[in-house]
Formats: C-alpha cells, structure tokens, sequence
C-alpha cells in the first residue's frame, strides 16, 4: 500500500511573554498567522518572525509552524 501525504494549511504562531501569574509562572500570550503558502520553507517562517518580533510591545519567545496534512491511500 502507498500513500501520499497532501498538505493542507501552515500556519505560524508567535508566543510572547505577557507577565507573570501571582505563583510566577509566564503568561503566553500568542499571535496566529493562518492561510500561510504551503510551499514557505521553515527558514522564510522564522525571518518572518524576527521582522515581526520588535513590532510587538512584548518579548517573543517562540515560534511555531503547525502544518495540517491529509494522508491518502493511493
């Protein structure tokens, strides 16, 4: 049996520090981009983000690719 992975949606999400609870613990605060084009590599995601991050009034810490595949019997 073979079968064909068909990608779907990337999406990139952005994490940011926003404060701290009462026992210390980070408050995530995230920001989504939907409907990226499939055919961005990791490295374009990431450059993205660092022209992003000093846009934002918080301290990113991390960045997220989510892609969504479909896989089919062929």
């Amino acid at each position: 049996m073979a079968v064909e992975a068909h990608k779907l949606d990337t999406r990139l999400q952005l994490s940011f520090e926003a404060g701290r609870d009462p026992e210390g613990n980070v408050i995530v605060a995230r920001k989504s981009f939907n409907n990226i084009k499939l055919t961005a590599t990791d490295e374009q995601l990431y450059l993205v983000s660092q022209a992003l991050a000093p846009l934002q009034n918080r301290l990113m810490f991390q960045v997220e690719r989510t892609d969504q595949t479909v896989l089919i019997d062929v």
